[in-house]
């Protein structure tokens, strides 16, 4: 689910000897993943080594040429003139992927939010995708277009299990900020979830009112074929629920649920034809849901992280389509990359779809940190709470360590256009941060930054989000 030309591999160099494995890190690891894997988009600190490139000089004083100040990290900046370079930067991009070193810093969430309000002043951007269920996406999009239901409720019912991460005071102010513009100005800002972990009834709620209005001699059949699959409960517990069901309980909810699409799909549309487009598309999401929880959770974790990818991809580039907006795709550095740095466990990105799919027209930014904090789950911790860890300076061996002598100030480059000095060092291996939603892991993954993104945005220091 994220691609962008298929250029993931270009300038590939000699694949390099794979590191030596670490079988009880990762058989931790895919303990870990089982619960979480699905709703928090963790990352692995285990892969097979990528293709080595070619060795250069200190590389510090050709980045340092490259690089553009970002003179703040809060949202409501008076200025944004440092962040005019990066709007030609993204140029013509219909898509852009901005990841996150970490899933809770809150400086990440803040810079995205000012990026955010800069690409929809300047460059004309109507929606904000991120990494949630799409029935998340879309009572939150009835609350910052319409002022419908109450956003604390909302994002208390539905930011639940992994997405607790989402649930923070830095996400809510963008909300009210995107709620606040679509008070004052005609061109409305929208909300997306292009993730796949969650079903909410508010999506079976208007497949069956859709068909009932314009199709009743279909809706039995539908609300039969639903029925098992409808939440009674929130998230957090029908999550549980459904992966504590045997598989085959599993893989025939999956089967009725693709068996409703079917039966819609095949239906003449009422008519609105953008409205029947939009209730396909929630059925497609039930579906969707449902096919990724009959995965074998155990033992084919990678066959099910690829899916998801490939479907958050598919909703964002679907979503793009209908509305004909340019969208603002907010995720981990590990979903919006152009390649993967554990081809084992992760075997493709969604930037790596959306590439394939939008070529040019998908354009992503990566992020980097020196040292700082963020909030995490205790790896192990049944009750999935999440909590404040840090870490220092980075280690000598790794991109951050490099990137951290570039400039005093926090600041951004493009990595396909740097010099060339600047443009070797970046597209070879480096231990580069990548720190998911669980804590302690392996902090460090094998990643060629110029392969993996075309910006990259380099803090110094990030502190933990604030949760609600």
């Amino acid at each position: 689910m994220r691609s962008d030309d298929s250029p993931a591999m270009r300038d590939a160099q000699d694949s390099a000897p794979p590191r030596p494995s670490r079988p009880s890190r990762r058989s931790r690891r895919l303990l870990l993943a089982v619960p979480l894997m699905l709703c928090l988009a963790a990352t692995t600190g285990v892969g097979t080594a990528l293709a080595d490139g070619p060795r250069s000089g200190d590389p510090v004083s050709a980045l340092s040429r490259a690089a553009h100040p970002l003179r703040s990290t809060a949202p409501d900046a008076p200025d944004d003139a440092d962040l005019r370079p990066l709007g030609r930067m993204i140029a013509g991009a219909d898509v852009v992927g901005v990841g996150e070193a970490t899933h809770g810093s809150g400086e990440f969430v803040t810079t995205k939010h000012r990026l955010f309000r800069h690409l929809v002043e300047e460059k004309g951007f109507t929606t904000f995708a991120f990494e949630i269920h799409w029935s998340a996406g879309v009572r939150l999009d009835d609350w910052v277009r319409y002022g419908r239901g109450d956003l604390s409720t909302i994002m208390d019912e539905e930011f639940q299990n992994g997405g607790r991460l989402w649930n923070t005071e830095e996400m809510a102010d963008l909300f009210r900020w995107m709620r606040a513009w679509n008070t004052r100005h005609d061109r409305p800002l929208r909300i997306v979830g292009d993730d796949l972990t969650h079903a909410g009834p508010v999506l079976f709620d208007r497949v069956t009112s859709y068909v009932g209005r314009h199709d009743p001699e279909l809706r039995p059949e539908i609300e039969r074929l639903y029925r098992e699959s409808r939440p009674t409960a929130g998230v957090d517990e029908t999550m549980k629920a459904r992966r504590a069901m045997p598989r085959a309980d599993r893989q025939r909810l999956r089967d009725d649920a693709r068996a409703a699409l079917v039966l819609l799909e095949s239906r003449a549309p009422g008519p609105d034809a953008r409205e029947h487009a939009l209730v396909l598309q929630h059925a497609r999401a039930i579906a969707q849901n449902a096919t990724l929880d009959a995965f074998d959770l155990v033992n084919d974790v990678p066959a099910a992280l690829r899916y998801r990818d490939e479907m958050m991809a598919a909703n964002t580039a679907w979503w793009q389509r209908h509305t004909g907006g340019r969208v603002f795709l907010s995720a981990h550095n590990t979903h919006v990359a152009g390649e993967t740095s554990a081809p084992a466990y992760q075997p493709k990105t969604q930037g790596e779809f959306l590439r394939e799919e939008l070529g040019r027209r998908y354009v992503n930014i990566g992020f980097t940190f020196g040292r700082g904090s963020f909030n995490a789950i205790r790896l192990g911790d049944p009750d999935m709470v999440f909590q404040p860890f840090s870490v220092g300076a980075p280690e000598a061996d790794s991109s951050e360590r490099t990137l951290e002598q570039v400039s005093r100030h926090d600041y951004y480059l493009d990595t396909r256009a740097a010099p060339p000095a600047a443009r070797d060092w970046l597209r070879t291996v480096h231990r580069t941060r990548n720190i998911g939603a669980s804590w302690p892991l392996e902090a460090y993954e094998p990643t060629r930054l110029a392969q993996s993104y075309d910006i990259l945005i380099h803090l110094h220091r990030i502190t933990a989000t604030h949760m609600r």
